[in-house]
């Protein structure tokens, strides 16, 4: 049976019991979902991708135990989808490089640096004082900054050794800052800039822009066309509009590709991802 053959009422009935505690239930939908084979295998790597943090985690159990969780696979799964969740995807590209990366333990780091920067936050506050308790948080108190010493180590490329070394490059530097913002209900956009990315606030009469990779400096929109004209980049509008997420995993692709000179398997995966990438995005154009 093909995953695209299982019907809403069947998804939903997974669903709902996915969470079940019971130890009756869960060797039943084990039982079932051994029946399934490769139909579980996809089922599951949907859940597992999906934003709900509540059944992610029951998905990526019973791939456990089901042995069927391929890294690789799940990451080019979730390209498949086209649902480009920024936690989501940055967390499993992490785990396609090391498939014994605890998600959850990450996701718990992440959740410890929100609560900081919601604790110190007093409202009302505008968006511009809200990143502003995020750089303190990051940037003084967690001591993130971006890796200038060693720039082209791929670890600054996976989320998990970002938040383990405290340092990383401008682009995963910029989506752990966004990642936090999510979970203060900030909205806040990636901006893929030529040579550089970093983190728009549109939500003020005039944007903004922050600079993780810099500890968070903030930039008016004339100091970004500054700041390109010093990189012999002729600026244009288009430079300050949000990138979407499916170019910023491709951009994550390529760094890692450029990054892993001595590990030709990596490379080769992450040449794979930016492939289908660019091939579903061209079988999903209008």
């Amino acid at each position: 049976m093909d995953t695209e053959k299982l019907n809403q009422g069947q998804c939903d009935s997974f669903k709902s019991l996915l969470d079940d505690p019971s130890p009756a239930v869960r060797d039943a939908l084990l039982e079932k979902f051994v029946e399934l084979g490769d139909s579980a295998r996809q089922f599951l790597i949907e859940i597992a991708c999906d934003p709900n943090r509540i059944l992610a985690p029951h998905a990526q159990h019973f791939l456990r135990e089901l042995k069927l969780s391929d890294p690789g696979a799940e990451f080019i799964a979730f390209i498949r989808s086209m649902n480009y969740e920024l936690e989501s995807g940055i967390l499993l590209l992490a785990r396609a490089v090391n498939p014994t990366l605890k998600i959850a333990a990450c996701r718990r780091e992440l959740d410890a640096i929100a609560a900081r920067c919601a604790e110190l936050t007093v409202e009302p506050s505008s968006p511009h004082e809200r990143c502003r308790i995020i750089n303190r948080v990051l940037f003084h108190e967690w001591a993130f900054r971006g890796n200038v010493e060693d720039y082209n180590d791929p670890r600054n490329s996976l989320i998990d050794q970002v938040l383990a070394r405290r340092k990383g490059l401008p682009i995963t530097m910029s989506i752990l800052y966004v990642i936090i913002a999510e979970r203060l209900e900030l909205e806040l956009q990636l901006v893929g800039m030529p040579s550089h990315v970093m983190v728009g606030c549109y939500l003020e009469e005039l944007p903004f822009f922050i600079d993780p990779f810099d500890r968070g400096i903030m930039r008016k929109p004339e100091e970004i066309f500054d700041y390109l004209r010093e990189r012999r980049i002729e600026p244009e509008l288009h430079h300050l509009a949000p990138t979407p997420a499916r170019e910023i995993f491709s951009r994550c692709c390529l760094n890692l590709i450029n990054h892993s000179h001595t590990d030709l398997v990596h490379a080769k995966m992450f040449a794979s991802f930016v492939e289908e990438f660019a091939a579903t995005y061209e079988r999903n154009s209008p």
